[in-house]
């Protein structure tokens, strides 16, 4: 296990999210491809916003609300325009939290059971501010209300219609035993931080359908996208130049109604993923990262 303490998961933080961001993956922002109202930069900015928000907070201990105040402190209101950093706060801070001198899942598990109403109470403030895309009416700890739950009872009731809720809700099962493997198998694979992330996202689409494109779309929409990216993945995926072809053609479809296709979500959890695989020394920071193909995006 390499170096750790607060410093040391600073750094990792800001370093998944800049590497998310800079992978030409499918229907996200990325160097050479913007939304309307967010680009690379802003999801640059973001990321410092979050390292910063996660590196400054001391006064207040995990019994006050300790992940759920990192989260509302990394939207970074007033930095950028758009909803950013709402999602990779709400999964990286109970993964930045976890205390280091224990197994990792074992930590993250008692960092999850020891969450409190202070922890909802500011994780509903985060998420009125940022007010993410396709955020309707629940029927139960609505976060427009006070919440009467913790935030871990919260994030249960959202599970089966949220992946990010879901992590909260399964002890973050499917980063460790599915997101991480298929990232560091793609790693050693491909040689590169970017195709692996590719890879992964790839991956991802095809296993689950996308909670942002299901909000946005509904489950249907969301469940077509899967179909495709499993399409892609039949073809060889990235490995191979019809793969590419039809990884092409997949981001051209994202790409066809605005952002509304945008798989927001899964970006989210690959940030995730690539945190636990700094944290827990199956890539460093100074790996590869550029993907050198010609007839990808």
């Amino acid at each position: 296990m390499g170096i750790w303490g607060h410093n040391a998961g600073v750094i990792y933080a800001q370093t998944a999210c800049v590497w998310e961001v800079s992978a030409r993956k499918v229907g996200n922002v990325h160097p050479t491809a913007r939304f309307t109202d967010v680009d690379f930069t802003d999801f640059l900015i973001s990321a410092a916003v979050l390292g910063e928000a996660f590196n400054s907070v001391r006064s207040i201990t995990s019994g006050q609300g300790l992940v759920g105040w990192h989260v509302y402190t990394a939207v970074g209101r007033g930095w950028v325009g758009s909803n950013t950093n709402l999602g990779i706060a709400l999964l990286l801070a109970p993964l930045y939290n976890a205390d280091h001198t224990l197994d990792f899942k074992g930590g993250v598990a008692t960092v999850l059971s020891s969450l409190t109403r202070a922890d909802a109470r500011y994780v509903y403030e985060a998420i009125r501010i940022a007010n993410p895309g396709g955020l309707g009416d629940a029927a139960e700890q609505d976060v427009r209300d006070e919440p009467t739950v913790t935030l871990l009872e919260a994030m249960r009731l959202a599970a089966d219609r949220d992946m990010v809720a879901r992590q909260y809700a399964n002890g973050f099962a499917d980063v460790f035993d599915f997101g991480v493997p298929a990232f560091t198998e793609a790693f050693t694979k491909f040689g590169c931080v970017e195709a692996a992330i590719v890879d992964s996202q790839l991956r991802w689409l095809a296993a689950y359908p996308d909670s942002l494109i299901a909000r946005k779309n509904g489950i249907a929409v969301a469940e077509d996208v899967q179909k495709r990216a499993a399409n892609v993945l039949s073809l060889g995926g990235i490995a191979t130049p019809e793969g590419r072809a039809a990884g092409v053609t997949l981001d051209r479809h994202l790409r066809s109604d605005g952002n509304r296709l945008n798989p927001g979500t899964t970006a989210d959890l690959i940030t995730a993923c690539l945190f636990v695989a700094l944290r827990e020394n199956k890539v460093t920071p100074s790996a590869p990262f550029r993907w050198n193909v010609a007839d990808w995006l």
